[in-house]
């Protein structure tokens, strides 16, 4: 048995700014704060984990996905409103794959990626 199996786990992202982090996850990415009464610590209910921002000095300093997103089918949705909002989405050169509009497609799977402030590589995915 597996002493994680039941266990829940949540997201966590470092920030070298705190109010930006807190106008970017709360106005641009429309997540509804939870608290944030543990030293500069945010947090965030995400679907059914949570997702905590913190102070940092290595602040965007991961170079893999720091937080991943299944959209199914409301990504396309979610993509325009973000780029609505001025979220720049990233390209990748990947085999198989077709970019447009902020979205990676493979066959019926769809991907995007972006970046938050401080550089945390987000991702959302069709799944």
């Amino acid at each position: 048995m597996s002493a994680f199996k039941d266990k829940p786990s949540s997201a966590i992202v470092a920030t070298s700014d705190v109010e930006r982090a807190r106008a970017f996850y709360s106005d641009t990415l429309g997540l509804e704060l939870q608290e944030d009464g543990m030293g500069d610590v945010l947090v965030y209910k995400t679907g059914t984990t949570w997702l905590l921002v913190y102070p940092s000095d290595f602040a965007g300093t991961n170079k893999a996905n720091a937080v991943v997103w299944d959209c199914g089918d409301d990504i396309e949705a979610i993509v325009a409103d973000l780029r609505a909002k001025g979220v720049t989405f990233e390209h990748y050169d990947m085999d198989g794959t077709e970019f447009a509009n902020g979205i990676h497609r493979a066959g019926n799977f769809r991907m995007a990626w972006f970046k938050d402030p401080d550089g945390n590589i987000l991702h959302l995915n069709s799944a």
